[in-house]
């Protein structure tokens, strides 16, 4: 039975229980169950000494996660992959384990929980229920900073895909990735670009982790890595300045600092490169009116905005928006000048 064959009341039932679904995915991310199933079938005898789990228990988890397309039980309660649980694989092109398990860890999941906080007080329930904003835990709690810029690598391999498929890199000589993380989406860029140099600049506990990622993309030569606050200042000497998924994690107060430090980093002919999903207007579905919603439980006064409120931050910054190029994906490009 189809989704629209469900009455109301089942529908509704089910966008409620949603957070079974997201654990219960979590969960085998984090027993690492499709990478062992790569090996070939296997019975949940097996998967549970592999895992050092209880076989009944995670048979009840793998058999309810097969009834909804993850995972495939043949018989004798033997599991084999399927091409949905083959994205749960750490080295799936398109994997999406380090983000299962992000989603159900206790960063997220227990902020999430959390929500009416946010709503009723406009504040990040991620504050209210660490103490700490979400940026400052990340610096204290080194697993789970790993686990979020694996995360977002994710993210990246599919949003720069799309990029790369609609915007030309190839008349600048130097990108400048503002908040790059461990570069992997610079690695990408530098990859598809020969030409190209970039800088890495992030801070100093995400870029003294950035090494591998960058000997993965052999950039090492073509990358400097520089740490410091975008808060502060950003470097000089880039042809394009790179945010993705950066300005969203701030209000506007915020949002306009980053970008008028990416102001005075340009000269004449620089460009600043926005990477953000844009909100669409009315009842339009899209990934961004939920991501929104992330913003506001996670952040300090973070959120998505739409292609009028990215209008307004480049204003107030000193830039003009040249340009919104909308991509495959629902990530946008949102060009800038001085």
């Amino acid at each position: 039975m189809n989704q629209t064959q469900l009455s109301l009341h089942t529908q509704l039932t089910q966008m409620i229980s949603g957070y079974w679904v997201a654990q219960a995915i979590s969960t085998a991310a984090k027993l690492g169950i499709a990478d062992i199933l790569q090996q070939g079938e296997q019975s949940c005898q097996e998967l549970a000494e592999s895992t050092d789990s209880d076989p009944s228990a995670l048979y009840r988890l793998m058999r309810t996660l097969a009834s909804i397309g993850i995972f495939q039980e043949t018989d004798n309660q033997n599991f084999i992959l399927t091409p949905l649980a083959e994205h749960l694989c750490s080295d799936h092109p398109q994997s999406v384990k380090a983000t299962a398990i992000m989603l159900g860890d206790a960063p997220h999941y227990q902020p999430w929980g959390k929500m009416f906080y946010s709503v009723k007080t406009g504040k990040p329930a991620f504050d209210h229920h660490f103490g700490m904003g979400v940026f400052e835990y990340f610096k204290s709690h080194p697993q789970d900073a790993e686990i979020f810029e694996e995360s977002m690598n994710c993210f990246s391999l599919v949003e720069e895909k799309a990029i790369l498929d609609v915007y030309d890199f190839s008349p600048f000589k130097t990108l400048v990735d503002v908040g790059g993380g461990y570069g992997e989406m610079l690695g990408n860029f530098l990859q598809q670009y020969p030409h190209l140099q970039g800088i890495l600049f992030d801070e100093e506990y995400v870029i003294s982790h950035c090494q591998p990622t960058l000997e993965k993309h052999d950039i090492v030569s073509r990358c400097q890595t520089v740490s410091g606050s975008f808060f502060e200042a950003v470097p000089s000497g880039g042809d394009a300045y790179l945010l993705k998924h950066i300005v969203h994690d701030w209000d506007d107060e915020r949002a306009i600092k980053i970008l008028q430090n990416c102001r005075n980093a340009m000269d004449e002919h620089s460009k600043i490169l926005v990477l953000e999903m844009i909100i669409e207007p009315g009842n339009i579905p899209g990934a961004a009116k939920m991501l929104d919603l992330n913003m506001l439980v996670m952040c300090p006064g973070g959120k998505e905005r739409t292609a009028a409120e990215f209008h307004e931050l480049f204003t107030k910054a000193g830039l003009k928006l040249t340009q919104i190029i909308r991509t495959a994906d629902d990530i946008c490009i949102i060009e800038g000048c001085k």
